[in-house]
């Protein structure tokens, strides 16, 4: 599904099936889920309903339901540009190294 091309509502409507799902899954009624969860009774009727509450209140509720997985989408994982890690190659390879002890302090003349 294209979650681009729906509505908020639409959006919120789909995310209210979801916890209502997973509630009904775990053999939870909506006071046991709105208890655990810290929040009242009416305000999980209104989140399943596909109605506007806090986005702290979804995070409680899915909490609870151990349905916050969703939110590794959310991670920034780092990414380093193509010249970014040429530039860290070319200082981790290997310098050219001397042999101090063998470097002789007064090079034999030749005369």
């Amino acid at each position: 599904m294209d979650y681009n091309q729906i509505s908020d509502l639409a959006i919120l409507q789909k995310l209210g099936e979801f916890v209502k799902h997973h509630r009904m899954a775990q053999n939870k009624s909506q006071e046991q889920l709105a208890t655990e969860a810290g929040v009242s009774r009416s305000t999980l009727s209104l989140l399943e309903r596909g109605e506007k509450v806090n986005l702290i209140t979804l995070i409680q509720v899915l909490r609870v339901l151990n349905q916050l997985q969703w939110l590794e989408s959310f991670e920034v994982k780092p990414v380093i540009s193509p010249m970014s890690y040429i530039k860290l190659q070319k200082k981790h390879e290997r310098q050219r190294i001397r042999n101090t002890s063998t470097v002789a302090e007064d090079p034999p003349s030749e005369w």
